[in-house]
């Protein structure tokens, strides 16, 4: 009985050290591959354009703003305290409405980058998962998101290239060089 329970147990070890040497992982830089992605390319021109026009809508508010204060400071000494009174009100309204205003503009650049990423990410995780399967990976990690503090590069697979080639990204697309800060 207990040769067949050690012949057993025996087996079992054997299996499972089989299995874990048959594991096989993988990592990719996916902020990488999202950044070189044509698709990312258009949503930072739509993004680009939209900031322009929020920044040229804001630009007048501020004209606006100016303008006012000039005049409140030139004319104030002349004028009834009631028109005073009026003029303060607008100026202190147009602040109102310029803080509302950029609160308003950051949740919709916000929405329109998130809007504008969801089915970026999706394409670039649908691909991830692809050239796991083939590559018969149990996991993939992210080494851009900073979640795995180690891992032995000579055991797992980098299959960024790979998921580059599957979104059909050049090989000889790079990410931009940082400028040097002056």
């Amino acid at each position: 009985m207990k040769r067949i329970t050690l012949i057993a147990l025996s087996v079992v070890v054997t299996a499972l050290t089989a299995t874990a040497q048959e594991l096989k992982f993988g990592h990719i830089n996916m902020q990488e591959v999202v950044f070189l992605m044509d698709e990312m390319d258009s949503a930072r021109v739509q993004l680009e354009k939209f900031n322009q026009d929020i920044q040229t809508t804001y630009n007048a508010m501020i004209e606006e703003y100016n303008t006012k204060i000039s005049t409140y400071e030139q004319m104030s000494a002349n004028w009834t305290p009631s028109v005073l009174a009026t003029k303060q009100q607008e100026i202190q309204d147009l602040q109102s409405r310029l803080q509302q205003y950029q609160q308003n503009a950051q949740m919709d650049i916000n929405n329109l980058q998130q809007q504008l990423m969801a089915p970026i990410s999706q394409k670039a995780n649908e691909a991830v998962s692809k050239v796991g399967k083939a590559n018969g990976l149990i996991y993939v990690f992210d080494l851009s998101s900073g979640a795995v503090p180690y891992f032995d590069a000579s055991l797992s697979m980098d299959i960024t290239a790979q998921v580059k080639t599957e979104l059909g990204i050049s090989p000889d697309k790079q990410l931009p060089q940082a400028q040097p800060q002056m």
